[in-house]
């Protein structure tokens, strides 16, 4: 995750950037679906890496550490900001670096243990599949894992989507010039391995990814920014670019349930999740703060400030670039 890097990224932005890319949002007092962004209070949950709204659980998102903090899952109330559910997954060995959530069309979480921060020495990673719990409470559930490779070759990656139509799974691949989109069998094998296939090209350094609720949009976001692209039966088609709030490492996005929030994590203790408006939705204005999604056509009455923003963020990028280039090969694991 490169960690050190991101970290340095945000110190500079401090010093250069007086006012943020887009305003922070609290935790909101009776928000039910969590739209208008929320606190994760739980002092356990200091490195959330992926986020996914439940599906069973009106208001509640899971998400969890990365690295080998162990198979832990925790189901997050966005009214309190609380952990209602703490659940341990069982079957699936000893987890090396996750990076991701997602929620399949049966009601299944999938879990991508597909981090590999020394630059794609891995052979293979994991992914792990589990019934959401109908009850919120501390459990243990059994999950079943899947052995998955990558046709050209090992890579990082922090970003897997299920479409919530097909059920297939999908990774975007993690590097500083740009990700690839890979695609998994119509059907994922316990039994052997699951070999994911690039199928387009994807121009973000990507952290995470999520599909919205219909199926037809798919929103990818990095460190300092994201995109948004239109579906297109696998074939994605570039929309917008999403104004994603300046945090202090963004890892995570994902739809509310109803589709018409993009929400974006951080990690960090007490880490807050904020909401931004979706591309095509609406007037185009932010859901809680998260400014318009419409990249360039976007105004949201602080063009001058969003455009200090990019200079900075430009950069302190430039010089994360400049560094992980220099240190690739440091080992830094989160």
């Amino acid at each position: 995750m490169c960690r050190s890097f991101v970290l340095l990224a945000g110190a500079l932005l401090a010093g250069v950037l007086a006012v943020p890319a887009a305003p922070a949002v609290a935790a909101a007092e009776g928000d039910g679906d969590g739209s208008k962004g929320f606190t994760i209070e739980d002092p356990r949950i200091t490195e959330s890496s992926g986020l996914v709204a439940s599906r069973a659980h009106p208001g509640v998102y899971w998400t969890h550490n990365d690295s080998d903090d162990g198979a832990f899952l925790y189901a997050v109330d966005s009214k309190t900001g609380k952990t209602v559910a703490t659940v341990t997954m069982t079957g699936v060995g000893s987890p090396r670096d996750v990076e991701a959530i997602s929620m399949g069309p049966n009601g299944h979480l999938y879990v991508g243990d597909i981090g590999d921060n020394l630059g794609g020495t891995w052979d293979h990673v994991w992914i792990y599949e589990l019934p959401e719990p109908k009850k919120l409470k501390d459990q243990t559930v059994r999950a079943t894992q899947y052995d998955v490779k990558y046709a050209d070759g090992a890579r990082d990656a922090e970003a897997l989507m299920v479409h919530p139509k097909t059920g297939r799974v999908y990774i975007v691949s993690k590097n500083e010039d740009g990700g690839g989109l890979y695609e998994g069998p119509a059907q994922l094998s316990a039994s052997g391995t699951n070999t994911f296939k690039r199928t387009a090209d994807i121009g973000l350094w990507v952290t995470d990814g999520a599909f919205s609720p219909d199926g037809e949009q798919l929103a990818v976001r990095g460190y300092f920014g994201g995109i948004a692209y239109r579906w297109n039966n696998g074939k994605p088609k570039r929309q917008a670019q999403l104004k994603v709030p300046l945090q202090r490492q963004g890892e995570s996005v994902t739809y509310t349930p109803d589709g018409s929030t993009l929400l974006y994590g951080s990690e960090g203790s007490g880490s807050s999740v904020e909401a931004g408006s979706v591309t095509g939705g609406g007037d185009g204005q932010s859901s809680g703060g998260g400014g318009s999604a419409a990249g360039d056509d976007g105004d949201d009455g602080s063009g001058n400030d969003y455009k200090m923003g990019a200079v900075a963020l430009a950069v302190a990028l430039a010089v994360v670039y400049g560094l992980k280039r220099l240190f690739r090969r440091g080992g830094d694991r989160p």
